[in-house]
């Protein structure tokens, strides 16, 4: 008996809109890890110090995934100790300002966690 094997999605042409904006925003340190990075802290040391709670495992998820949509880039020095540096791309920024907004709009609401 053959089995199915299920098909994995490696970015954002292969789900509607919906999809992805769940599939990125599914995990409560996407937005914060966005957020920090827009602000300029962009090595992921900085981001794990600055970030109480988050994993340097969890951390390299978001930042993978992230990548893998294509809302953050990836720079890599040629030093030694080895330097990576995290920074938006255009749909990054595109998403961040949404973000932004959105939390303009809680504001205006009165929303408090």
């Amino acid at each position: 008996m053959k089995t199915r094997k299920k098909k994995v999605a490696n970015g954002p042409t292969t789900h509607g809109i919906s999809r992805v904006i769940e599939d990125i925003l599914g995990c409560k340190w996407t937005v914060v890890v966005l957020r920090n990075i827009a602000g300029g802290t962009n090595r992921p040391g900085a981001l794990t110090r600055r970030i109480p709670g988050l994993s340097a495992k969890v951390l390299n998820q978001r930042l993978r995934k992230l990548g893998r949509y294509n809302i953050i880039r990836r720079k890599i020095f040629n030093e030694l100790p080895p330097r990576v540096e995290y920074s938006l791309t255009p749909l990054g920024r595109k998403i961040a300002k949404v973000l932004s907004q959105l939390e303009g709009i809680e504001r205006d609401l009165g929303v408090k966690y």
